[in-house]
């Protein structure tokens, strides 16, 4: 008797086998739309990875656009790009990681509006990437608005007429333009209207990836797809509609592919005299690793919130100088508005005793918060038993959480009572000292005697930080005598 031969299908193993990392409760589809085409560009370029077993090295980079949440599917490094500057992202990815295989993957209203000029220089640079280009022609995520490729007299949120040319120009081939430079390696454009050309596309994207294993440089692979739900149709429809109209304007094929001749190359490196860069950075001598001398071990994360003009960062640079310093491992990040005094301003602060991954704070250790609006907007990140520094001569309210520490400090009174009321911003640090215990008052001294740019304000300074660290609750005048 013959036996039957079961067959069962799974998903590639490029892929998570469940999407923890996706909102809500279903862990086993895509957020894909029925008959959109990412899913089997992923599909291909997950089975790609694993069978050129470049799975542990691939940096997948998505920026905005419907593939913004790819990392909860692809089993790889994901980075998350701004709009429009994947390929940026993806040039800083090869570089500093050359053994790296970068794919940045990107829709036509991401490359060809808000990106072109990021994607025609990392074309023209011949930067070792691949580059996955998926046009439906017209904008899938913000609601189907006109996009560069969006067709003449193509309908869409906002061309309800039709695209004009006399007022729109017309629809961008982005591949011919790519292919015209000088540096690219090899470009293609393809389609997911049926088996033979998703077998076409297949072809292409480990084409495209093999080339940069092989260290050939740049790739762009351009994918005609379909947007069933923006262009109103069925997904059958939409097929139809990609062979019907865009495929005799967007013609498939290879239009460029010297991948035969090119030779592979690694990107050298310039070499400078570390005399000279320093000379152009006007520093004097070349400064030493900071030896460790801290016996802090474990990892706090600051948050530093005021208007602007209070100092909120540069309490944050300086609080991470002095850690580094002292051999400690740090970041600062800043985040403010335009204006140069009254508007928001904050920084995240990281010291650690191990290397840094990023310099993002979600979640605080430690919050500074030098007006009431800083700490409405952070009060509800800090940890369970964390610390919470208010500026009580500006903010009146009382911390509504009790599981938090809490110290309410007049830092602007104890300023200005020491004759300064800027120098707020050293009296928080002070407190942070005091109550922390993490580093040194000397390090921090050290860092201010380097950096204040009113050198006649640094003994004031130093009695700023001083106060702060001397505070005790309760008293009516912020300096100690």
């Amino acid at each position: 008797m013959e036996q039957t031969k079961i067959v069962t299908k799974s998903k590639p193993t490029g892929f998570y086998e469940n999407f923890d990392r996706k909102v809500g409760k279903d862990k086993k589809t895509t957020h894909y739309c029925p008959g959109c085409s990412h899913g089997i560009v992923q599909k291909l370029v997950a089975e790609a990875m694993v069978d050129l077993g470049i799975q542990d090295r691939t940096i997948f980079i998505s920026p905005v656009g419907c593939s913004v949440f790819s990392y909860y599917y692809l089993d790889a490094g994901n980075i998350q790009a701004p709009h429009g500057r994947a390929p940026a992202v993806a040039t800083g990815a090869a570089r500093a990681r050359p053994d790296s295989i970068v794919i940045s993957y990107q829709g036509d209203g991401d490359l060809a509006a808000i990106g072109t000029s990021e994607i025609l220089h990392a074309a023209n640079r011949g930067e070792n990437m691949t580059v996955i280009f998926v046009n439906n022609a017209i904008y899938g995520m913000t609601g189907g608005q006109m996009a560069p490729t969006t067709l003449v007299s193509q309908k869409t949120l906002t061309s309800p007429a039709g695209r004009l040319v006399e007022n729109d120009g017309f629809p961008i081939r982005m591949a011919e333009i790519i292919s015209s430079l000088g540096a690219p390696t090899y470009v293609e454009r393809t389609a997911c209207t049926d088996s033979k050309n998703i077998m076409r596309t297949r072809k292409a994207i480990r084409k495209g990836l093999q080339l940069q294993i092989d260290k050939k440089g740049f790739s762009f692979i351009e994918i005609l797809s379909a947007c069933p739900t923006n262009w109103k149709m069925t997904p059958k429809d939409s097929v139809q509609w990609i062979k019907e109209n865009l495929e005799p304007y967007f013609k498939l094929g290879v239009l460029k592919d010297i991948s035969d001749t090119r030779e592979a190359r690694s990107r050298s490196q310039p070499i400078f005299d570390p005399a000279t860069v320093f000379g152009v950075l006007g520093l004097k001598k070349e400064e030493k690793q900071a030896v460790r001398t801290s016996k802090f071990a474990g990892e706090r994360r600051l948050k530093i919130a005021g208007f602007g003009g209070q100092g909120a960062l540069t309490a944050g640079a300086l609080i991470a100088e002095a850690g580094m310093n002292e051999g400690l491992h740090t970041s600062w990040i800043p985040s403010y508005g335009p204006e140069m005094r009254g508007g928001t301003a904050n920084c995240s602060v990281i010291i650690s005793d191990k290397r840094v991954g990023t310099p993002i704070v979600t979640t605080s250790d430690v919050l500074i918060a030098m007006n009431g609006p800083s700490l409405d907007a952070f009060e509800n990140d800090v940890v369970k038993n964390g610390l919470i520094i208010v500026n009580s001569s500006m903010i009146s309210r009382k911390v509504a959480r009790t599981d938090v520490r809490v110290v309410y400090v007049p830092l602007t009174e104890i300023a200005s009572e020491l004759g300064l009321k800027a120098m707020a911003n050293s009296v928080a640090v002070g407190v942070f000292l005091q109550h922390e215990k993490i580093l040194e008052r000397k390090t921090v001294c050290d860092v201010l005697t380097t950096s204040l740019k009113k050198q006649s304000a640094l003994e004031l300074n130093f009695k700023a930080i001083d106060a702060g660290m001397t505070f005790k609750e309760g008293q009516k005048k912020g300096i100690t005598q």
